[in-house]
């Protein structure tokens, strides 16, 4: 599967327009507890622990849209997008990473 935030692809010809596909993950408020009770990995001012779950978050998401491309037949995404929203919460916060595109096929 091809990931591109641009809106073509390079030197291929998209024949068919699939549709948006979307991914989703969340990041519970444990994660703070996690994160700040134990010994604290900062290297240069960054968290990487913090910066490990992040990623693994939007890996999760990118993973869940391929796989809506995939079944709608598709073997690129374009013009793809990640957010980050703080959905806040009553313990904490939880943050939802949404990683979205447009499904295409190329030859």
């Amino acid at each position: 599967m091809i990931l591109t935030s641009s809106n073509t692809l390079e030197n291929k010809e998209i024949i068919e327009y699939k549709g948006l596909v979307t991914g989703e993950s969340l990041i519970g408020a444990n994660i703070y507890k996690d994160l700040f009770s134990g010994v604290r990995d900062v290297v240069g001012g960054r968290t990487s622990r913090y910066e490990e779950e992040i990623k693994k978050a939007r890996d999760i998401a990118f993973e869940s849209m391929n796989e809506k491309a995939k079944q709608l037949g598709a073997n690129a995404i374009i013009g793809l997008k990640v957010s980050y929203d703080n959905l806040g919460g009553t313990m904490g916060n939880t943050i939802l990473v949404t990683a979205y595109g447009t499904a295409v096929k190329f030859e």
